[in-house]
């Protein structure tokens, strides 16, 4: 094969990888109806306070022609430990409006009517009502809760690994999930379609209020 048929192939091969589905092999969050939450005082554990400084929230759209990554860079919560995984609670408050994409434009676009919408609903949030032993992937525990997004509240599960200690408590988890669940349903151009799944990428560190 001459030297310009294996520069054709190589491109090809590069376009492929670079438009393949960050989702494809990633754990996918099963949504249903939302559940009734736990009051905060009903768990009674010791609090630590997740912020922007000590964990990050990130994800990872795709469209035919490749991929962004993106993060929220405003959110507040807590985990509630019992001492106990399975008894302790988890709840994160996201400022939409701080959400930025790898690209200017789009950061924009996402704050739009066609995504997030943010002028309307300014704040997604999660609460945890179940956590369970073992997990997809080798996970140590699936986290099923309460997620709320663009206006529509679904019960969310997937698989986490949580660890705690005396200081601090770390949840992370990485997983796919169907923003048209959420009612997010921009196809973007005919011609370079925006894909359904999105991956979510959690990495808590909560430490003690």
């Amino acid at each position: 094969m001459r030297l310009g048929g294996l520069m054709m192939v190589f491109a090809g091969l590069m376009l492929v990888v670079a438009c393949g589905n960050p989702a494809t092999n990633k754990s996918q969050a099963v949504t249903g109806e939302a559940t009734r939450t736990v009051s905060p005082q009903t768990a009674g554990g010791q609090k630590y306070s997740i912020t922007p400084q000590n964990s990050k929230i990130e994800f990872v759209g795709s469209k035919v022609t490749g991929s962004h990554n993106g993060s929220f860079q405003k959110f507040s919560g807590e985990v509630d430990y019992t001492g106990d995984v399975t008894t302790s609670r988890v709840r994160i408050t996201i400022d939409t409006d701080s959400i930025m994409a790898d690209d200017p434009k789009l950061t924009q676009h996402l704050k739009t009517a066609d995504f997030f919408d943010v002028a309307k609903y300014p704040q997604a949030t999660f609460e945890s009502t179940v956590i369970k032993p073992g997990g997809d992937k080798g996970a140590s525990h699936t986290v099923t809760g309460n997620l709320t997004m663009h206006g529509v509240t679904k019960s969310v599960t997937f698989p986490a690994t949580i660890a705690a200690a005396a200081d601090a408590v770390t949840v992370d988890s990485t997983f796919s999930i169907n923003r048209k669940d959420f009612g997010i349903n921009y196809a973007g151009a005919a011609d370079n379609l925006i894909r359904d799944d999105v991956v979510l990428t959690l990495k808590i560190r909560a430490t003690k209020a």
